[in-house]
């Protein structure tokens, strides 16, 4: 297992629509325990493959003790009914907005060895399936505020120190099975 730095905030992989995942093998299961030691390195509630710059359908969670995945996730439904909350990002450090999502969710796909799931919560696992489905399809949480809280999300993010850092020293994808 390994720790993979997290891409940040203006690198074209978190815009980028995941690919589905065809092959259970131990590459994947590789893929998912670095996933869960990023993730617990970087003290995040989830972690999607795009961060660590991999364009697979994978995420990783760790919510209420709980340590978790899914593989090709579909929300297959959402609650009415929604909470507003902080919620940041790994790829966008020490930025927090208030964010409206449901506060119920739930999502079907696989585990690493292609067996049907389902992954079901409320509150903060709602919120994470929401957030790490959002990074498999290109979509960041800024695009999920109001109009004028993006426009500030967007203008501190531009600002933030690590910002200029982070465009210079951006990796760039290799030949793995994995972009890493």
């Amino acid at each position: 297992m390994a720790v993979i730095p997290i891409r940040i905030f203006g690198d074209p992989v978190l815009r980028t629509e995941c690919d589905r995942v065809t092959e259970f093998d131990d590459a994947l299961r590789a893929l998912v325990d670095d996933m869960v030691e990023t993730m617990i390195a970087y003290q995040g509630a989830g972690l999607a493959a795009p961060q660590i710059g991999v364009t697979k359908r994978v995420f990783v969670y760790r919510v209420d003790g709980e340590i978790g995945h899914i593989i090709n996730p579909v929300i297959e439904w959402t609650s009415e009914q929604t909470q507003t909350d902080a919620e940041g990002c790994l790829s966008i450090p020490g930025l927090r907005y208030d964010t409206t999502r449901a506060l119920h969710a739930r999502a079907t796909g696989q585990d690493v060895d292609g067996n049907p799931i389902t992954l079901e919560g409320e509150g903060l696992l709602a919120r994470a399936i929401q957030h790490e489905t959002d990074h498999l399809d290109g979509v960041l949480f800024f695009e999920r505020l109001t109009p004028e809280l993006r426009r500030q999300a967007l203008r501190d993010a531009r600002s933030a120190p690590w910002a200029r850092a982070a465009t210079a020293s951006r990796p760039k994808v290799s030949n793995s099975p994995f972009g890493i």
